[in-house]
């Protein structure tokens, strides 16, 4: 009798087992519900032709500025090497391992990665197991024994299961594509961060820099009016001229003195912001940048690539692509909620007093199939697929408007860069004629022959035109460093 007991459990077990093997092979075969990702026939990503240059390349001051001009050569991934400047090298290598916004980009993918982990597990088995010892005894009435009292023993009950969700429509795989394509995204916010990071860094050392240039270009006009008044005085004193031009003379000084201030602050602040931007607190700037008094400048041309280029490198374009695929695998989330769940579990335990541990009689186990389905009669899981849908449409939206702005980005830079170029060839050539004129009538003044009012307006118009020349090259050198953040450079795969 008990042979014929365990050969029906035998027979118990095995069609048990096949029914698992059967119901797991089902499910690989079956296609998940809900649509399959692919980037969007219409999608604005998809009409950038390949070779479509950027408009702002065929400009023609562009074109003709043999020194400074763009080119179609694709874009380094390190593209401040470009400039030749070890220094900046330096501070954007220490910006890259330090900088804090970075380092919570870092966390953020870990964090999300870790997620991704836990989604993927759910399709795996899960195992649980318990064990549970204790001294003491029943109640008598629960053995069927009223007024006796059962011995004190020492008993343990243990139990084990290992239970696994069949994918039958898709859910779990959707779930993982879903959380996937997220950590894509994170990886690209990553990458947007050493973009930004990298820009930052070469713009707040160029500011050090640029506004050490405009110092030195007002100490050179400080001192050549300083020199004016010096003659003014002497000639006060030797009695040709009167008091009058001497104190416009000296006003003058103070006056370009009172710029000093506000350039110092400025320089000052720049240093701040690259202490903070290398990980350091802003007292501990770089104390060599202090000394810096030359816009850095690219040495060749500037590559910019072409459109496609762009969208291929672009962290923020990849990211919002990334997105839109996690929005559309969350349509197969909340459409496989219209169907049944159906998990397989297979669980054993054994409970009785210590002293029969191991026995036969102790043990039990179970194997089957559990099927739960929430039945869409109340219209929620149709609104959350509709929720879903709606929000695809909306990551298609910000994907679309973050290619568009991209090659916005890159089209108003480059238009800068040209129209920068053409107002600094003017400013330079408006300069030399100011020092032209400032050297004559400088020389009349001396030789009585023309008066102070002249000479004072002669130098004004120097000292302007010097201004507006280190101005328009600090220009030059930030709209470079913003045609490099529109296009997206700074990191690696």
């Amino acid at each position: 009798m008990r042979q014929e007991e365990t050969l029906a459990g035998r027979r118990v077990l095995n069609a048990s087992l096949c029914a698992v093997a059967l119901a797991a092979l089902a499910a690989c075969g079956t296609k998940p519900v809900g649509p399959d990702y692919a980037v969007p026939s219409q999608a604005i990503a998809l009409q950038v032709r390949a070779d479509q240059p950027f408009a702002g390349t065929q400009d023609a001051t562009l074109a003709q500025e043999s020194d400074r001009r763009v080119s179609s050569a694709p874009l380094p991934d390190h593209w401040w090497q470009l400039y030749r400047n070890d220094e900046l090298n330096a501070l954007i290598a220490k910006a890259l391992e330090h900088n804090t916004d970075l380092r919570q980009a870092l966390a953020n993918l870990e964090r999300v990665q870790a997620v991704e982990q836990e989604i993927a597990g759910s399709a795996r088995p899960s195992v649980n197991v318990g064990a549970s010892p204790s001294y003491g005894h029943v109640s008598g009435l629960s053995v069927l024994s009223p007024g006796h009292v059962p011995a004190n023993a020492f008993s343990y009950s243990t139990n084990g299961a290992i239970a696994y969700q069949l994918d039958l429509f898709g859910q779990i795989r959707r779930s993982i594509e879903s959380a996937q394509a997220g950590t894509d995204a994170a990886q690209a916010a990553v990458d947007l961060a050493r973009v930004n990071v990298a820009a930052g860094t070469a713009r707040a050392y160029a500011a050090a820099c640029n506004a050490g240039l405009r110092l030195d270009v007002m100490q050179h006009s400080i001192a050549l009016q300083t020199q004016s008044a010096d003659i003014s005085q002497r000639l006060h004193d030797a009695g040709k001229v009167g008091s009058i031009d001497a104190q416009r003379a000296h006003a003058q000084v103070e006056q370009l003195k009172a710029e000093l201030p506000p350039l110092h602050a400025a320089r000052q602040n720049a240093l701040f912001q690259l202490a903070t931007l290398t990980g350091e607190q802003p007292q501990n700037f770089p104390r060599e940048v202090q000394q810096c008094s030359g816009a850095p400048q690219v040495v060749g041309t500037i590559p910019v690539g072409d459109g496609q280029a762009l969208l291929r490198r672009r962290p923020d374009i990849r990211q919002a692509e990334r997105q839109l695929a996690q929005a559309t695998a969350q349509i197969g989330v909340a459409t496989a909620d219209l169907y049944p769940k159906i998990s397989l579990g297979l669980s054993a335990a054994s409970a009785g007093h210590m002293t029969g541990f191991g026995r036969g009689d102790t043990f039990s186990w179970s194997l089957g199939p559990l099927i739960s389905w929430s039945i869409p009669v109340n219209g929620t899981a149709h609104a959350r697929i509709a929720q879903a849908e709606a929000s695809a449409r909306g990551a298609l939206a910000r994907f679309d408007g973050t290619v568009l702005n991209a090659l916005r980005e890159t089209e108003i830079a480059l238009n800068n860069y040209a129209r920068e170029l053409d107002r600094n060839a003017r400013l330079q050539a408006a300069r030399a004629q100011s020092a032209k004129v400032a050297e004559e009538t400088r020389r009349l003044y001396a030789n009585g022959k023309t008066g102070y009012l002249d000479t004072l307006d002669a130098e004004r118009v120097l000292v302007n035109a010097d201004s507006a020349l280190a101005i328009s090259q600090a220009s030059l050198s930030d709209d470079q460093l913003a045609l490099f953040l529109a296009l997206g450079g700074g990191w690696g795969p």
